[in-house]
């Protein structure tokens, strides 16, 4: 028996295209909500939490940080925010708000995504960095989810690909 690879794109359905290019155009669609959901809610909860945003005491960032410093990969990183622990923690919250916000809604997904990115790197290195073994902390693989984002965009569904096919009906205008 003998297989082959389906080249052709022909589709017997009004508007061309099978489910496989359907499959294909929505894949990074619920990434992008997981994602966006994800750090959406992480945002709002540190910034509704009253214990996470103080220098000290139980659940605050400042004790958090401590906790970590010595364990952390780059100690230095963690020094830094120490300089103004409540500063820093309203940072992470309002970056993780607009990461979400800005792949949920597909509003410079790429910048936005790179933005989560950072976010995961940095707590990757900071404060699962002593994870024993690696893939115990979650920093690392909402790293490697974002990746594809970075590189992709969102290309459907989002502000960004209506953007972009306003920007192309307006080129084609002045033709």
């Amino acid at each position: 028996m003998t297989h082959s690879m389906r080249t052709d794109t022909y589709s017997s359905r009004p508007g061309g295209g099978d489910w496989r290019d359907t499959a294909t155009r929505y894949a990074l669609l619920p990434l992008r909500i997981f994602l966006g959901v994800t750090f959406v809610y992480a945002g709002l909860d540190k910034l509704t939490d009253s214990a996470f945003l103080k220098d000290s005491g139980a659940g605050s960032i400042g004790d958090m940080m401590r906790a970590v410093r010595d364990s952390s990969a780059i100690p230095a990183l963690i020094d830094l925010s120490l300089k103004n622990p409540v500063g820093f923690g309203y940072a992470i919250a309002f970056g993780e708000l607009a990461v979400g916000l800005g792949v949920l809604v597909g509003l410079l997904t790429r910048l936005a995504a790179l933005g989560g990115a950072l976010i995961s790197l940095s707590l990757w290195l900071t404060v699962s960095w002593a994870s024993d073994p690696y893939y115990y902390g979650n920093d690392l693989p909402y790293l490697m989810a974002w990746i594809p984002l970075v590189l992709a965009g969102a290309p459907v569904l989002s502000l960004d690909a209506a953007l972009r096919a306003r920007r192309r009906r307006r080129t084609e205008d002045y033709r």
